[in-house]
């Protein structure tokens, strides 16, 4: 079976790397690690195609190392202690794709190893790993943190295939690939592979997938979040339910829809019922500590509850108000009696004179006066 592209064209040294400057640049942490031939476990947390798998290989590379590469969905004990058992001169580190998917039992197996050096471990993992990462292990992991890749970065890495490919091609296919460089190669391997030729419709043609018509800058992901809100705000959960899993099945990022749904508990429920915005932020949690797929029940548990609840914008709409006037007025005097005054001249000017606590006197500034912005 051939390499594939994305293996071909992998980085085998810092100087090709491409992204990560926060961890890679000149005297970031991994390049010193690096250049002083440091031995140090860690993780690597990040989104898919950024970059993680390549990191760990050049740094294992650095050291002289035997890298052993398993990766927690198949791996289990066993595959631990053939690797603990097997001899070598070198160091030893193991390349844990996915730690998040050990167990606490496989984790607790880990941490002796790894706490007498016997082991070198470096996890990669999607996911958070405060939440996934057993505390004893991941106080004996430095964690790094890796971004999606610019459009820059994924223009210069799809120029690295060697692949002839036009500027509006590239250009789609960054926007379609959203940071990942391994979908972008694979998809453009795929596409010369099956074509011989390399455009918008041939890429299309080749991925054959939902993501093409909601790539997360296009018109259908702005369309479909849009039907999402509306349907909520309407006060239809049948309709929020279809576009959430609509979302959720085109790959949009499930914290994304919580975001939008704890901005929507104030904006449209607000006070109506103060409460939806304590279940869209346990919404949020949820989505951060869970993960998808099942993190879409609890999507979807809170969409019909916003959708369901009464609505009112009147606390959105002052404070848009207010904003239209601080906007139109800039900083206006505010009033002597609400005044901060801790010092003496402070007091001796008015600052504070008069104030009482619960007072039914007008706030506003003089300008402002009996402004209602409440309705």
């Amino acid at each position: 079976m051939p390499e594939p592209l994305a293996s071909k064209i992998r980085p085998k040294n810092l100087s090709d790397f491409v992204g990560q400057e926060h961890l890679v640049g000149a005297g970031r942490p991994i390049r010193v690690a690096v250049e002083k031939k440091h031995l140090f476990s860690f993780v690597l947390w990040g989104p898919p195609g950024v970059g993680k798998t390549t990191l760990v290989k050049i740094y294992a590379q650095s050291l002289d190392a035997r890298l052993y590469e398993l990766s927690a969905v198949s791996a289990g004990k066993d595959d631990i202690k053939k690797i603990i058992k097997e001899p070598t001169e070198h160091p030893k580190v193991l390349f844990l794709d996915e730690i998040h998917r050990f167990n606490k039992a496989q984790q607790d197996f880990l941490l002796p190893y790894v706490e007498s050096g016997q082991l070198t471990l470096i996890g990669a993992t999607t996911e958070n790993p405060s939440f996934e990462v057993i505390s004893p292990l991941l106080s004996r992991l430095r964690v790094f943190v890796l971004n999606e890749l610019s459009d820059g970065e994924m223009i210069k890495i799809i120029d690295r295939t060697g692949l002839k490919i036009d500027a509006e091609s590239r250009n789609w296919l960054t926007a379609m690939a959203n940071g990942d460089a391994r979908q972008a190669i694979g998809l453009l391997e795929a596409t010369q592979n099956l074509y011989g030729k390399i455009n918008i419709d041939n890429l299309k043609n080749a991925l054959q997938s939902k993501f093409l018509r909601y790539d997360k800058k296009g018109e259908e992901h702005y369309n479909t979040v849009s039907a999402f809100i509306k349907s909520m705000r309407a006060s239809q959960p049948d309709a929020a339910v279809y576009y959430l899993a609509r979302m959720i099945d085109s790959g949009e990022d499930p914290k994304f829809i919580a975001r939008r749904m704890v901005i929507f508990a104030s904006e449209d429920v607000g006070l109506a019922q103060p409460t939806a915005l304590v279940v869209a932020n346990d919404v949020f949690r949820a989505c951060e500590t869970i993960g998808l797929p099942e993190c879409g029940i609890n999507l979807a548990h809170g969409a019909v509850y916003l959708a369901q609840c009464k609505k009112d914008r009147r606390a959105y709409d002052a404070y848009m108000a207010a904003m239209a006037d601080v906007k139109k007025h800039g900083n206006l005097p505010i009033p002597l009696k609400i005044r901060n005054a801790p010092t003496k001249l402070m007091k001796e000017l008015g600052y504070g004179k008069g104030y009482e606590k619960y007072t039914r006197e007008d706030l506003l500034p003089e300008k402002l006066k009996n402004k209602k912005y409440l309705l």
